[in-house]
């Protein structure tokens, strides 16, 4: 189902719901829960990076250029205005510790950006001084329009660049072939016949809904109520952003895993580390891994498409998934002064 338009009918319907579920209010529930979906695991994702980069610029000094770019801002550009583009710019502003001059807009019409987006947030049409800017980008386009907008950003895309994109009927590998770029990570949320989706109809205000309780206990990524669900795919797309991003910063493989582990259990009681090296890429590899020796840079398109140490890892693990639940609730339940 498409974030960008709420009139979808006919046969671009999914094929999960049942009869009753294809009336007018039982869609506008769906589009409410995945528009809110979409934003909260975006919220998350930026928490994650965001605290993460700010203990990398805190524990390592601008030794070489492989760090240097690590002790400024967390930057984040938004490739789209349309209504998705617009919740989640509110939404990161609401319940993030991002500032608006560390978010950046390009879209078509900046002209007409000023009514609808805060104080400080630039907007202008330049996607690839986006691209360059940012450390995590959001596509926020229509299908109809990402063939230029990949054209554009191909070969200008900075390696450290997380790409998330929300652009819908377009798989992970098609998206990265296109923008000639591996660091893409792209939410797959699947519709399911669901007697319960009534629950996002409380979503007409998003940012208010966004420290609703019960709402935050719904979408969870491990467990999304009200026929919606993501699963754990994108959960190790995540962590392994995570990782790369501590490579792209030259950590090695100790220190690296000491900080996500600090994010992960931030405000959890656990005393033994929830990843490893192993966790992330298999005990062959991990054996010869020296603390000191930055990890391998992961392609998110494999870790998206193909079976993963984390993936196993993660899957047999209770307690990690526990761990990943409770951090997402914690993003979204703290109160930003």
């Amino acid at each position: 189902m498409s974030f960008g338009a709420a009139g979808a009918t006919g046969s671009s319907l999914p094929a999960g719901l049942t009869v009753d579920e294809k009336t007018p209010l039982h869609l506008h529930a769906r589009y409410a829960g995945l528009t809110f979906c979409g934003c909260a695991h975006a919220i998350f994702l930026c928490e994650l990076a965001h605290s993460l980069k700010c203990l990398i610029g805190s524990k390592t000094g601008a030794r070489d250029s492989c760090t240097s770019r690590w002790h400024g801002d967390f930057c984040v550009g938004i490739l789209g205005l349309g209504n998705l583009g617009k919740q989640l710019v509110l939404s990161l502003l609401k319940k993030t510790h991002i500032k608006p001059t560390q978010i950046k807009i390009s879209t078509r019409t900046p002209e007409s950006a000023e009514e609808c987006v805060p104080a400080g947030v630039e907007c202008f049409f330049d996607n690839r001084r986006l691209a360059a800017w940012a450390d995590v980008l959001f596509l926020c386009c229509l299908p109809s329009h990402l063939h230029r907008v990949c054209a554009d950003l191909r070969c200008h895309l900075p390696k450290h660049c997380l790409v998330y994109s929300f652009v819908t009927a377009v798989p992970v590998t098609s998206i990265a072939e296109h923008l000639g770029h591996n660091f893409v990570l792209k939410p797959q949320y699947q519709l399911e016949a669901c007697h319960a989706s009534d629950l996002w109809l409380s979503c007409s205000h998003l940012t208010a809904a966004l420290s609703d309780p019960s709402l935050i206990e719904a979408s969870c990524p491990l467990a999304i109520q009200g026929g919606i669900s993501l699963g754990l795919t994108w959960v190790c797309g995540v962590l392994y952003s995570l990782l790369n991003i501590c490579t792209s910063a030259c950590l090695g493989s100790s220190e690296a895993l000491s900080l996500i582990n600090g994010i992960l259990t931030e405000n959890g009681t656990n005393n033994e580390p929830l990843l490893n090296a192993q966790s992330f890429i298999g005990s062959s590899s991990a054996s010869v891994l020296d603390p000191n020796e930055s990890f391998p840079w992961i392609s998110l398109t494999d870790a998206q498409t193909k079976e993963t140490p984390l993936l196993r890892f993660v899957t047999s693990s209770k307690s990690v998934q526990q761990f990943i639940c409770a951090a997402f609730k914690t993003s979204l339940e703290r109160t930003i002064k």
